[in-house]
């Protein structure tokens, strides 16, 4: 009896980069354990205002156990409590406006929505800069929307180039996109964008009238001296006609440590916008109630508490940053390790350790389905994330992910301890087995 027949959109789809190795690993049937860098899935525990929130949920905050729809902006003081962050950083929040998503997942949606050509048309594509976070590029191909990119180097010193200026002004010139994606505290480079180059792409995009995206997932996650930078800390004076034009992709899962909270938002300066994108997120109902309700509890605290929680968030990651890149370097001669200036990762380029034809998504696989190392006696594996999907593939380019992995700074301290071993020795076993 033949079978009905699947899209050919998901005939063609695979798992994410960051999702495939731990999907792979489930299917083990040995007692190896795996140390999960592949994913940005914090282990530190959430803000101690969310946690109180969450304890006396069931007394105070569900009438009757009843959990309705929750209008589609999203509750009053889950909308403040987004706002009120933002505030915390120095930024104004006047004049913006802001509605809550099912986690930062829908606000991107809802934004390659709104900015686009039409599903099939390569009118006004998504501009992106490479590497670039994988959802990106994969919600426009499930929306039917274009993408334009351009590329950055990573160098033997551990920094990666930003395109100059005019390579990226000559894209926009030939694809007329409309919109630039930036990223100021990087996924999944680890590097954090400087205020003035800010202020320069949104010079581009006034001139070419562009909307100017900015995913601040991690904003005031960085561990370099200077202030914090944000899309809202631009000012009219900075770059006259900015106003109306910037839309930014906020969560609770990183700096807030609610991956599986899935509270987001969508905040923009343009009221055009915020009334279609709300209309658009009507479809969706609402987020989550209890969600809104333990991320609205932020709303409440004084800013010297919050900034307090940042600088404790930022000296965890740094350190543990510091320690991996250092280990890893010594144990691994000639490895390149992206020093994570922001946000909490790194990219990991063995180029002058591997023989031809070596590809990171096959040596993730690996790591996953058969490698392991005994260390003090545990059998052990490392999940990474392949970073060929953090670039789109263009033809006549060799690929740059080939040979480099998104390390994220997740698991507890003494897992990330032995993390540049195991990266050190599976690596070796599975180059020894390609030969």
């Amino acid at each position: 009896m033949p079978q009905p027949t699947v899209s050919e959109y998901y005939s063609q789809r695979k798992p994410s980069s960051i999702r495939m190795a731990q999907i792979a690993f489930a299917q083990r049937k040995d007692k190896v354990k795996a140390i999960n860098l592949a994913i940005g899935n914090v282990s530190l525990p959430v803000h101690p205002a969310m946690a109180r929130r969450l304890n006396s949920l069931g007394k105070d905050s569900l009438e009757a156990q009843v959990i309705k729809y929750t209008p589609t902006l999203g509750l009053k003081q889950a909308n403040q409590a987004f706002l009120h962050v933002l505030a915390s950083g120095g930024f104004s929040t006047e004049g913006l406006y802001s509605q809550v998503t099912d986690g930062g997942t829908l606000g991107m949606e809802l934004m390659i929505l709104g900015i686009c050509g039409e599903a099939g048309s390569s009118e006004r594509p998504l501009m992106m800069i490479e590497p670039i976070y994988t959802n990106y590029p994969a919600l426009a191909r499930r929306l039917g929307r274009a993408t334009v990119s351009i590329r950055r180097t990573l160098q033997e010193d551990g920094t990666f180039t930003l395109p100059d200026l005019g390579e990226i002004e000559e894209i926009i010139k030939e694809s007329r996109p409309g919109g630039l994606l930036i990223i100021p505290y990087d996924n999944p480079t680890g590097q954090m964008m400087r205020a003035e180059a800010l202020k320069e792409l949104a010079r581009l995009c006034v001139r070419y009238n562009l909307w100017l995206i900015s995913d601040e997932s991690y904003r005031m996650l960085y561990y370099i001296d200077g202030e914090p930078v944000s899309v809202w800390g631009i000012t009219e004076e900075d770059v006259p006609g900015i106003r109306g034009r910037r839309i930014s992709i906020e969560t609770a899962s990183k700096i807030w440590n609610a991956c599986g909270l899935r509270i987001g938002a969508l905040i923009t300066d343009s009221k055009l916008f915020h009334d279609k994108a709300l209309a658009e997120q009507t479809t969706n109902l609402c987020a989550s109630k209890i969600g809104q309700e333990l991320f609205g509890a932020l709303a409440e605290e004084s800013f010297a508490d919050l900034n307090a929680w940042y600088g404790k968030q930022c000296a965890y990651y740094s350190g543990m940053s510091a320690s991996f890149a250092k280990a890893l370097k010594e144990t691994l001669p000639g490895v390149i390790v992206s020093s994570p200036d922001a946000a909490l990762y790194s990219v990991v380029d063995v180029r002058n350790l591997v023989k031809k034809g070596f590809d990171s998504i096959e040596f993730a696989m690996y790591c996953a389905t058969r490698g392991k190392v005994v260390v003090e006696g545990e059998e052990l594996t490392l999940l990474t994330a392949p970073l060929s999907g953090f670039y789109t593939n263009k033809p006549g380019m060799e690929n740059p992910g080939k040979t480099q992995m998104r390390i994220a700074y997740v698991e507890p301290p003494e897992n990330m301890t032995r993390a540049p071993l195991l990266f050190a020795e599976l690596l070796k076993a599975y180059e020894a087995e390609r030969s």
